[in-house]
């Protein structure tokens, strides 16, 4: 019965030692995944460092392009007023000039009688001058037939 007692302490020795063996074949796998982790984690760190700088100079330019955007924004305000103001300019030459007209028609309106008479006097005066000039060259002619037939 003895041997039995060694023959089970023999199998509860290579039991053991072939647990150890796989635990220990189970260590050395989990070892390998550690290290794959950690390599991985590692890679992802550098990736998220890299990142980091890229989103760093993207913002830094993202800045750079509105700073450039509001000074042009701010120059074009300067045009737009300017074209605000020669739009009022106009505005107002269009006021003047309306009134300016609406004044001459006024006043032309008023006038437009006075024009009239003058223009009947003016025509009566050249009927007049026509009239005085033809019984002036018929005196004439009338004087010179005369004296010519005296002279004959």
């Amino acid at each position: 019965m003895e041997w039995l007692l060694y023959l089970s302490l023999a199998i509860i020795a290579v039991a053991f030692a072939v647990l150890v063996y796989y635990l220990v074949q189970t260590f050395l796998s989990m070892k390998k995944s550690f290290e794959n982790i950690t390599a991985t984690a590692e890679g992802l760190r550098e990736e998220v460092i890299g990142l980091r700088k890229e989103s760093e100079q993207l913002l830094h330019k993202t800045n750079r392009l509105a700073d450039d955007l509001q000074y042009k924004s701010d120059s074009l305000n300067s045009v737009f007023n300017a074209a605000k103001d020669l739009g009022d300019s106009f505005q107002t030459m269009n006021r003047s000039v309306k009134n300016m007209s609406n004044t001459v028609s006024q006043k032309a309106d008023e006038n437009s009688e006075q024009v009239a008479n003058a223009v009947k006097w003016g025509n009566v005066m050249l009927e007049f001058w026509s009239k005085w000039k033809a019984k002036k060259d018929a005196k004439q002619t009338t004087e010179s037939v005369q004296s010519d037939s005296n002279n004959v």
